[in-house]
């Protein structure tokens, strides 16, 4: 007992110590406080726990589009099934439409106050002196006994009040009607809905997102959702089955969420016979609408009116894009356990880039998701053209890019547009199906999203570029009085850093894990395992650091404590190196008496003093153990044995400084004299003790010409300047490292 009391009682001297001394500052202890606590709905291992609940609506939605005074006409009636334990007195729903009004925010001021010059564009953007009707008005709601409802409208929310509590158990049927006003996307900045107009002929592509009154979410860690939407955060909703009926310009065809249940009705015999065979070709795109036939459905407008019919099974949302100008092609993709229609609608505008890219690039993102999460589950996949955007519901996406008036297009171009319609299909897994609260953290589907958006063009399209490591070093050094944390609220974040911080930031995070730290097979595991588990469901942070630890089994409170919760950078130098070779005995053992090269590195890896490696290694002696330093152990190292095994080697000690904060694995590449190399990989826990300086030894067969600390960037260390010794060779290698 003594001796327990004797060693905790030096233990903890040391631990409190540890904590006054240079370099401690807590980067490996747990984040627990950080993160919601653990509960019987989410456990800590990062699954919805036993006693996990979501809320639910069904939605059955009539609507009319006016193409003449761009309005929308729209009834619904909701049945909304209260799954918490909690009795509820009022609702609350979304009305996002309203964020178009004038008054709310709109990031005018983002292109620039008044200047000596600025264009009419600009000048409506910022105070916006041409006015126009938009947003949503509520004309009425009743419950399903036909009385109203009172009902309060508080600016992009809505409220409810219910006549009696709605328990736990129980639903309630109510029905809106209202009406939406129809904006120009082009008269706005951040437009993800509306229309754009085609003054060649008159026409017109209505794209509707957020059309409708729509259930916020009610959960076990925040209630309601009660954020409005300033466009930035973007949607938290209730997974339902849809019935979805549109009245259209009788020429217009529309895409939308769902499948079309009466395609006798709105398809002529030719399209629907085009459509079966596109069901049934798996390796070419297939016409159901020729660019012909488009271009001449589009100069004359017919005077009726169609009704399509849609219906979509456990969604969280639904939309649609409707217009006279649309060439329609598909192919079927075939997944392990489902078949899927990737389709793409899009105007003469969009030739020939969109027939030659968008569907192909609809069937690449379908597939690689799919690998990497779950089978997409649902009929289709839908493609959009429009200008200036690129955005996300379920089952269809409204994606900009076009060729110029000729039909040419940059290869860059090129590759923006098609990125950007795999950025969009992928939005289909995060969040539409692992529903994370977008409203909250934009992070938690864009940085997610884009993680597997990058590894489809890294996989599928190898010739092209797609974001590494490295590519977020000018982000990360930015100026730190404005740099924000991944974990920061949606729209709390600067508009021209948030797609750095909340898309790329948490991408190279995810590829740090999967290629470095982790390791490729157990991440890929870990990261189905979130997927499968919160699929259909609303995950929260916690529940995505919970189950990467927990499907690796490594502890990487460390990894998240500093990439998400701080603006610290990473920067390793390589401060210091020294070389070391043993002694050898000399004939006369009795004296003890050894020669070896007694020359020592002039020089450390600081700055240009020295000569390297050229003035050899500095010699040392290898002494006996005494008995005393085996303490009670009877056992004796084979001293013979020791010195055999040292002898002609070198050893080297390498001084890491931790320049930049965060705490990282160290990657090292050695450059031998015979001109081979070795990587060398040490764990980020050898922090642990010193999170500003550490010192190892290493113990190498052949003599080392130079050392390089993580040359292909595996790690965006902001600083490659101080990563190689010796320094002379900075600047070659430096250069070097810049091309990789």
């Amino acid at each position: 007992m003594r001796s327990l009391l004797t060693i905790i009682f030096f233990t903890t001297t040391l631990f409190l110590s540890a904590q006054d001394v240079p370099g401690y500052s807590g980067k490996f202890n747990a984040i627990d406080r950080l993160l919601e606590p653990p509960s019987s709905y989410r456990t800590a291992s990062g699954a919805p726990g036993e006693d996990y609940w979501q809320q639910r609506a069904d939605y059955t939605i009539k609507a009319s589009i006016n193409e003449k005074t761009n309005e929308l006409i729209g009834e619904e009636t909701i049945t909304y099934f209260n799954n918490s334990p909690h009795s509820l007195s009022f609702l609350w729903l979304n009305i996002e439409q309203n964020v178009n009004r004038k008054g709310n925010e709109d990031f005018g001021d983002v292109m620039g106050g008044v200047r000596d010059s600025i264009s009419s564009l600009q000048m409506q953007y910022l105070v916006r002196p041409i006015d126009f009707p938009a947003g949503t008005d509520i004309q009425s709601i009743k419950g399903s006994d036909g009385k109203a409802l009172e009902y309060i409208v508080n600016n992009t929310l809505l409220r409810i009040n219910l006549p009696e509590l709605l328990k736990s158990g129980q639903n309630i049927t109510f029905s809106i009607k209202w009406k939406n006003y129809i904006t120009d996307r082009a008269k706005f900045l951040l437009s993800r809905e509306g229309y754009e107009y085609f003054p060649e002929n008159d026409n017109k592509v209505f794209l509707l997102g957020h059309w409708f009154p729509r259930m916020a979410v009610y959960n076990d860690t925040e209630g309601w959702q009660n954020k409005q939407f300033r466009r930035l955060g973007e949607f938290a909703l209730e997974f339902g089955d849809y019935d979805v009926e549109l009245t259209v310009p009788e020429d217009h065809i529309v895409a939308g969420t769902g499948l079309l249940t009466n395609e006798a009705e709105v398809l002529t015999k030719t399209q629907r016979d085009r459509l079966n065979k596109a069901r049934k070709s798996f390796d070419k795109q297939m016409f159901i609408i020729t660019p012909e036939e488009a271009k001449k459905n589009e100069k004359t407008k017919k005077s009726g009116t169609k009704t399509w019919k849609f219906r979509a099974e456990n969604v969280r949302d639904v939309a649609f894009a409707s217009s006279r100008k649309f060439i329609w092609d598909a192919i079927a993709v075939k997944l392990p356990t489902n078949t899927v229609m990737a389709m793409s609608f899009y105007p003469k505008e969009g030739l020939p880039v969109w027939t030659e890219e968008s569907t192909n690039g609809v069937k690449q993102a379908l597939e690689v998701y799919s690998e990497a999460t779950f089978d997409y589950p649902y009929p289709v996949a839908i493609s959009v053209n429009t200008s200036n955007i690129g955005m996300e519901f379920p089952m269809i996406s409204f994606n900009g890019g076009r060729p110029n008036s000729e039909g040419q297009i940059s290869d860059q171009a090129r590759r923006g547009m098609t990125s950007t319609i795999i950025h969009e299909v992928g939005h289909n897994w995060f969040p539409m199906i692992v529903s994370s609260d977008e409203r909250k953290w934009m992070w938690m589907d864009e940085g997610l999203n884009t993680f597997l958006h990058q590894r489809t063009l890294a996989e599928r399209y190898p010739d092209w570029s797609s974001t590494t490591p490295k590519d977020i070093v000018p982000f990360m050094m930015g100026d730190q009085k404005t740099l924000r944390p991944i974990m920061t609220n949606s729209d709390n974040d600067l508009l021209f850093q948030m797609g750095a911080n909340f898309y790329q930031k948490p991408t190279v995070g995810l590829q740090m894990l999967r290629q470095t730290i982790v390791g490729k097979e157990l991440f890929d595991i870990a990261f189905k395992e979130y997927a499968n588990r919160w699929k259909y469901k609303h995950p929260n942070p916690s529940d995505l650091f919970r189950t990467l630890e927990d499907g690796t089994a490594t502890d990487l409170d460390w990894f998240f404590k500093g990439w998400f919760f701080t603006t610290e950078t990473v920067d390793i130098e390589l401060a210091d190196v020294k070389w070391f070779q043993l002694k050898e005995e000399q004939n006369n053992v009795e004296n003890k008496q050894q020669k070896g090269n007694t020359k020592r590195i002039s020089g450390t890896a600081k700055g240009d003093q020295g000569n390297g490696f050229s003035d050899g290694p500095q010699p040392f002696a290898l002494a006996p153990t005494s008995d005393g330093g085996y303490g009670q152990f009877l056992s004796r190292l084979d001293e013979g044995e020791m010195r055999s095994q040292l002898s002609g080697k070198q050893i080297y000690e390498l001084k890491l400084k931790n320049k930049g904060g965060l705490v990282m694995p160290v990657i090292i590449e050695w450059t031998y004299a015979d001109g081979t190399k070795e990587v060398q990989q040490l764990p980020a826990e050898i922090w642990r003790l010193n999170e500003a300086e550490v010192t190892k030894t290493f113990l190498k067969e052949k003599e080392v010409v130079s050392i390089a600390i993580d040359p292909n960037q595996k790690l965006p260390d902001v600083n490659l300047e101080d990563n190689i010794f010796p320094r002379q060779q900075e600047d070659d290698k430096f250069e070097e490292m810049k091309k990789d």
